[in-house]
């Protein structure tokens, strides 16, 4: 369990406060907010502080302007959105650092809240001074000199050793965010702390891009059941025929000492019993359900069937906390998204009757639950997909060593 400084151990009154949010919100083509889940997220500690009489002030990334200015790129237009969901003026200062914002910084009153421009427009966010990838521990302090304390409360970008969410979390006394220790405090119920047994469920494409996320889990978990594309591997990897679905051929000794490594953890894998396949990668595409090794050529694996479905319900039904990353099919196209619908609304309902913890998170892990319309079910969903596959692969993550007390 991670023992970290939250919000509520330090006295933020009168105190210059800099809080690093992730305002890297979606827009539509007329570059309004089409998703504004994110401001929303930071609403609550934002409020806490104004209510301590501090003085906030708002640190954010925002796409990729790599170092310079982006008019496309600015904060500007969130200091309006923010407002009306904080009910209060938002102020806007058109740089992170400098005189000019030094100044700004000056004038703000006992719970005035201050939104600065993208820390991205300067290079040393990310980069050092050579120009190596990494930040500038200057432009780390000059973001730092604007404030007395730091509140990291994004977690999405806890995974990114970076000028405004490390380098000043070194310079400042740094706490947890509220939004940051829910995240916490939920990602170390389902895997530091967990109450047995522990299902996860992984799936998505590419073992190769979830080799470090498997071996962690297998550590940790009761059953491991591996859907989508990645599924492909293992199965080929025993020896089954998968026809022309993706599989990545290369990596089947590696499937195969994650299935050793998880027999040694007494860590039962759940592959499938039973596949979806169908000879175009398309929605509505003819499809059969057919056993494994009776693929015709031609035919890929799109989905599980509906025994593996059962066999996971099976083993959902076993566990007091499951843990869920990735799709088990194509769930963007329909029929065969039937078997991550399935599963994912089972778990849901586990959740609401016979108390299952149940946390997801990365990837398209969000959207394939919203398409299933299970996501508001869960015990907790985490936005974070970087920062929340670090977590899982047991990896430590920079922007969370800072909060860490000291023994």
């Amino acid at each position: 369990m991670v023992d970290f400084r939250r919000l509520e151990d330090v006295d933020t009154a009168q105190k210059r406060v800099l809080v690093r949010v992730d305002f890297n919100v979606p827009l539509d083509g007329d570059g309004r907010i089409s998703d504004d889940t994110r401001l929303r997220a930071a609403i609550p500690t934002i409020k806490a502080l104004q209510a301590s009489g501090a003085r906030t002030i708002l640190l954010s990334h925002f796409g990729r302007p790599d170092g310079k200015f982006d008019p496309a790129a600015s904060l500007a237009t969130l200091a309006t959105p923010l407002s009306k969901l904080l009910e209060t003026p938002v102020l806007f200062a058109p740089d992170c650092i400098g005189p000019q914002t030094r100044a700004i910084v000056d004038t703000l009153a006992q719970g005035g809240v201050l939104l600065l421009e993208n820390t991205r427009f300067h290079p040393g966010e990310t980069h050092t001074k050579d120009g190596q990838k990494g930040y500038d521990p200057a432009f780390a302090q000059a973001l730092a000199d604007l404030g007395d304390i730091f509140i990291h409360d994004a977690f999405s970008v806890a995974h990114r050793a970076q000028a405004s969410t490390t380098g000043v979390g070194l310079a400042l006394p740094a706490y947890a965010g509220l939004a940051m220790e829910r995240e916490l405090d939920h990602l170390s119920m389902a895997l530091d702390v967990p109450k047995h047994p522990v299902m996860g469920l992984v799936g998505g494409a590419k073992v190769s891009t979830k080799i470090d996320l498997l071996n962690n889990l297998t550590t940790k978990l009761d059953y491991l059941a591996i859907g989508g594309g990645m599924a492909n591997t293992f199965l080929a990897a025993l020896g089954h025929e998968v026809g022309a679905s993706l599989c990545e051929h290369g990596l089947k000794n590696t499937a195969l000492e994650i299935l050793d490594n998880a027999k040694i953890a007494n860590c039962e894998i759940l592959l499938p019993v039973d596949v979806v396949v169908a000879t175009d990668f398309k929605a509505h595409a003819p499809h059969r359900v057919c056993a494994l090794d009776e693929l015709k050529d031609g035919e890929m694996i799109l989905d599980a069937g509906p025994k593996t479905v059962t066999r996971l319900l099976d083993a959902i039904d076993r566990c007091q906390t499951l843990i869920w990353n990735g799709p088990l099919g194509a769930f963007e196209l329909p029929p065969f998204d039937t078997a991550t619908i399935e599963v994912a609304r089972y778990a849901s309902r586990r959740v609401k009757a016979h108390g299952l913890i149940a946390v997801a998170g990365g990837g398209d892990t969000v959207a394939a639950l919203n398409h299933a319309r299970a996501a508001d079910g869960f015990s907790f969903i985490s936005t974070a997909g970087g920062a929340f596959l670090q977590w899982t692969e047991g990896k430590s993550l920079p922007g969370i060593e800072i909060l860490k007390k000291s023994d």
